[in-house]
């Protein structure tokens, strides 16, 4: 199993457009809709059923297709599982704060490579690339918001 979480201060110092809980929940329900404009090593994705609180999909990530059962705790969590693929498990977005009331977004996945013993070179590597493309994921999502919110309203929750 590869374990890994992340975090990321959704509104570092200095940065223009303050994001709110809600812009960052809204970008993740975008994100799971159609997630390309925000994980850059996703090639495809395509929803095959909505319930009230899941989505199930397939998506293509690094060249495997994979498919996913999406939950959502709203303006708390999103959670994936892969339910097909040759990588099973979890992953997690999750919207938190940190001590001072910061906003952050963290990010972590528990994930199975299939037929691949945990501690094998292939696990490692696999763990190196997801570790960098969902921190890539995490910051291009945040950025695709703060765009969709410039475009959408240029002068709202710009600071300065």
């Amino acid at each position: 199993m590869i374990s890994v979480s992340n975090t990321v201060t959704i509104n570092p110092p200095g940065e223009p457009v303050v994001l709110t809980r809600e812009d960052v929940w809204h970008g993740l329900m975008l994100k799971a809709e159609n997630a390309l404009p925000f994980v850059p090593a996703m090639t495809r994705c395509e929803v095959l059923e909505r319930g009230d609180d899941t989505i199930v999909r397939t998506i293509e990530f690094s060249g495997h297709e994979i498919a996913e059962r999406i939950t959502f705790e709203p303006k708390r969590r999103v959670r994936f599982e892969r339910t097909s693929g040759p990588v099973l498990g979890t992953i997690l977005n999750e919207i938190d704060q940190d001590a001072e009331g910061n906003l952050e977004l963290r990010f972590s996945f528990d994930l199975e490579i299939d037929g691949e013993a945990a501690d094998g070179i292939e696990a490692h590597e696999y763990e190196a690339t997801m570790t960098y493309d969902y921190l890539r994921a995490a910051t291009a999502t945040l950025a695709a918001v703060r765009r969709m919110i410039t475009e959408d309203h240029p002068a709202a929750q710009v600071v300065g």
